[in-house]
Formats: C-alpha cells, structure tokens, sequence
C-alpha cells in the first residue's frame, strides 16, 4: 500500500504496510543508514529520529502512524549541527554507533529547551544507551552547542604497563 512520507524535507511514496517500523523504510527503502537498528525494542536509543522535533525510536514506531508529520533523521542534520560540531570538538564517539540516535534526541532537546540544564539533559538522554560510556562528553557537547561554554576534556590517556625488570 503506497504511503506518502515527508522525510528531511522530502516527499517520498513508499510501497509498504502501515505496521512496517520506520527504521526499515528509512534503511531498507529510502537507503538512508545512518539510523541505527540497536535493540529492536525501542531501549537503547539507536534508532531515534524526530517526527515533528519530537524524539522517536523508529524500530517501533509504525508508518501508517506517522500521518502528516515530518520525519527528521540524522542526514537531515547535514553534517553542520552545532550539536555535530560539538561533537567532533568535544570527541565525544569512541565506536560511533550510538551517535546518531544520541545526536537526534539531543537535537529535540535543544529544538524544546534551547538552554538545557544538566537535569534537562539527563532526562532527554534516558534511554540513550553508549557502551563506550561517553556520558560526560555527551553532556559537554549538548551544553557547548547550546551556548553553555565547557572546558573541553581530553579523552584519558591509559597509561602504558612496563614490564617489571
């Protein structure tokens, strides 16, 4: 059933059924991968994209839910956020895989509170999992792109074992 789609700005018809998760359009149909399949249960955070400016986990969010809205991705950022700037600045990926979804809730974070505090951000970040555990530089970056200058920190350093003699 062709359903009609507004994605980064672009109107796209999509032969799918109305309970396909968004993921899989936007990866399988549209070849837009930068959104991530993590857990398929909507718990790690990988997978979230913006209906409306509105954080989503799109593995269980249906198609034939989204309606009118306008669906944002990680693509749509265009690689110019302030957000992704402040990621580079503040190195905030270690593998990546997660820095997609964690880029697009904080997007939505600073779209709904321009001025985030550190409890503002740990509550739109629930659910975000990294396994790296950049956590710090995540909050860093959010509060650097939201005009809340912070020290960079460097990554730590591990200190190489030397054999004793």
């Amino acid at each position: 059933m062709p359903l009609a789609l507004n994605i980064n700005g672009h109107n796209y018809t999509v032969e799918a059924e109305a309970e396909t998760p968004l993921l899989w359009v936007l990866r399988d149909e549209l070849k837009l991968t930068g959104t991530k399949y993590g857990c398929g249960i909507a718990q790690c955070g990988a997978c979230t994209v913006q209906l409306d400016g509105q954080a989503v986990r799109s593995c269980q969010t249906p198609i034939g839910a989204i309606g009118t809205a306008k669906v944002t991705t990680i693509e749509g950022l265009e690689g110019t956020h302030p957000l992704q700037q402040a990621w580079v600045k503040h190195d905030v990926p270690q593998c990546g895989y997660c820095q997609s979804g964690q880029l697009m809730s904080a997007a939505a974070l600073l779209g709904a509170k321009p001025k985030p505090s550190d409890e503002d951000i740990d509550a739109a970040m629930t659910g975000n999992i990294c396994r790296c555990g950049t956590y710090q530089r995540i909050r860093a970056a959010i509060k650097d792109a939201s005009g809340q200058s912070t020290p960079v920190q460097a990554a730590p350093v591990q200190a190489a074992s030397v054999p004793a003699a």
